[in-house]
């Protein structure tokens, strides 16, 4: 094997694990769109990203997905969140953080998921919107 053969069998591995978190990210951005209290966004963007990385084809498909695609092009051009998007996702992840102190979640859970939302929220929150 001459050292030129090498990278190319290196770089497989690492393309075909981005390949599947693409995926992935697709098919739970997918239940997102059914299931109201699962994000779909940042599934999206997480699918473009790793789609990028591993799948041209695939990223390019959604680029052009007439559903997806706008949010991409929106988020790589600008870094913007759309204010709909936003209003969706924290009143969601208030929903569910409210469904678990509601159904007596233990204070641990109710703790470690608060501060996580939070995060998530104040991130989204400070994201210019158009």
């Amino acid at each position: 094997m001459n050292s030129a053969e090498v990278p190319a069998m290196a770089a497989q591995p690492g393309k075909t694990g981005f390949r599947i978190l693409a995926y992935i990210s697709v098919a739970l951005a997918a239940i997102g769109v059914v299931l109201p209290l699962m994000p779909t966004t940042p599934f999206v963007l997480l699918a473009a990203f790793f789609a990028s990385k591993g799948s041209p084809a695939f990223a390019s498909w959604l680029e052009g997905h007439p559903s997806f695609g706008p949010a991409i092009r929106d988020w790589r051009r600008n870094r913007v969140i759309p204010a709909k998007a936003k209003v969706l996702a924290c009143s969601m992840m208030a929903l569910s953080w409210g469904l678990l102190f509601f159904v007596g979640a233990a204070g641990m859970v109710l703790a470690i998921s608060g501060v996580f939302l939070a995060g998530v929220a104040s991130y989204l929150l400070t994201r210019p919107s158009y």
